[in-house]
């Protein structure tokens, strides 16, 4: 079994956001901080040996006076982001342990996973050193100019990127090192596509939802309740009586 690295990437400016009493990343959802569920998933998988976050620097101490006691009990690294979200990765790259051998990329806003995406994420990245999680687009895509449509493009072969994006760590590595500006990469599979290696993808679902603007929030809580039924292998416990709390169903912890 690989030892894999998770970095949890938690520096955003949350500008979107549009809150005053929150960071993006430390807002609670049914009562706990959105980056605690995105944790929740990594943390008792064996292959992970290592979980670091990364925050923005002037987070440091509202971190430590709400969270630290927190991270410190979970074994959690927790580093400085920098100026751009590749930034903020290299940071939690350089954290890496060096005798772990792949490294996994997650937004801490994105807390709706399952333990069989996971799975099915982490054994394909092992085999092909760079996968990520996607949907396929489903609606009409329409590139837009100053508010007019100027163009209808086809959706055929297009997906939608996620994460975790997870890679063998020299891979990812060496994407940074041989790339002139690494910040203008939106992900890290982009910068794996620019230093030529193929990247891989595993079809999750469009409930793996990166929260974004204040509308996301009850969308998530929903999803979260939702999450122990799509982890059933038939995926039929969509269809059965719901628990009236997600912590109730016994599947959510397996």
């Amino acid at each position: 079994m690989s030892d894999v690295a998770v970095i949890i990437v938690a520096a955003g400016k949350s500008t979107r956001f549009n809150d005053s009493n929150y960071r993006k990343p430390f807002v609670p959802v049914n009562s706990r901080a959105l980056w605690l569920h995105s944790v929740d998933r990594f943390i008792r998988r064996d292959d992970v040996k290592q979980l670091i976050l990364v925050i923005a620097a002037e987070d440091e101490q509202t971190f430590g006076t709400k969270f630290g006691a927190e991270a410190a009990i979970l074994g959690i690294d927790v580093v400085h982001g920098g100026e751009t979200r590749a930034e903020s990765v290299l940071n939690g790259l350089k954290s890496v342990r060096e005798e772990l051998e792949y490294v996994a990329v997650h937004d801490a806003a994105r807390p709706c996973l399952t333990d069989r995406w996971l799975s099915e994420l982490f054994d394909l990245a092992k085999q092909s050193g760079a996968a990520i999680l996607g949907t396929p687009m489903v609606s009409t895509v329409k590139r837009v100019t100053e508010s007019n449509v100027t163009e209808t493009v086809s959706r055929d072969g297009l997906w939608e990127s996620q994460t975790p994006q997870m890679f063998k760590k020299s891979i990812l590595q060496q994407a940074y090192d041989s790339t002139e500006d690494y910040t203008k990469a939106t992900d890290e599979a982009q910068l794996v596509e620019w230093s030529g290696h193929p990247v891989q993808i595993v079809e999750a679902s469009p409930f793996n939802r990166k929260v974004t603007t204040q509308s996301d929030l009850q969308f998530i809580e929903l999803a979260l309740q939702i999450l122990p039924k799509l982890d059933r292998p038939s995926d039929q416990g969509l269809n059965e009586k719901q628990s009236s709390h997600p912590l109730e169903d016994g599947d959510f912890w397996k």
